[in-house]
């Protein structure tokens, strides 16, 4: 779906323009974990994959089945987002959004209401993916990309 710059966001925060279509040509970064969020959802709605690929935490990117994230997006009209709320610092580099992705499956309208964590790295906000068969050790280097051991960084946020 292509997106003019006066339409309304599909985050429904204001003029897509202005919104999350710089975000999304990379012009600019989220400032938040709550942006992030909305950014990812518009990705969804515009089929913009691989940005969803791209704010995704370092270490999980290789995981993603792109596919799968593809025909989901494509299937489904996605008609609102609801943000139940925004914990903007869980710890130094760590956030949380709950929210509710209102969307219709060609049935019926579906409603994804999840709880996400969200890492800063390098300044820039990246999505957790808790869904991901990874084999991460406690041990191991994060997957955000810091420095720190698995268990002292996300661990507890996926």
């Amino acid at each position: 779906m292509m997106m003019n710059d006066l339409t309304n966001c599909p985050c429904g925060r204001g003029i897509y323009a202005q919104c999350c279509k710089p975000l999304h040509q990379g012009l600019e970064r989220a400032k938040d974990a709550e942006q992030l969020m909305r950014s990812r959802y518009s990705a969804f709605a515009l089929q913009y994959i691989e940005y969803l690929i791209e704010t995704t935490a370092k270490g999980q990117q290789k995981y993603l089945d792109q596919d799968a994230i593809k025909a989901w997006s494509q299937q489904n009209q996605w008609l609102k987002l609801e943000v139940i709320g925004h914990l903007p610092k869980l710890d130094k580099s760590h956030a949380q959004v709950e929210f509710k992705a209102y969307y219709h499956d060609g049935v019926q309208e579906q409603i994804h209401h999840e709880v996400s964590h969200f890492v800063l790295f390098e300044h820039a906000w990246y999505f957790l993916d808790p869904t991901l068969d990874m084999q991460v050790t406690m041990k191991q280097a994060c997957i955000c990309g810091s420095a720190k051991k698995f268990k002292q960084c996300c661990a507890q946020f996926i």
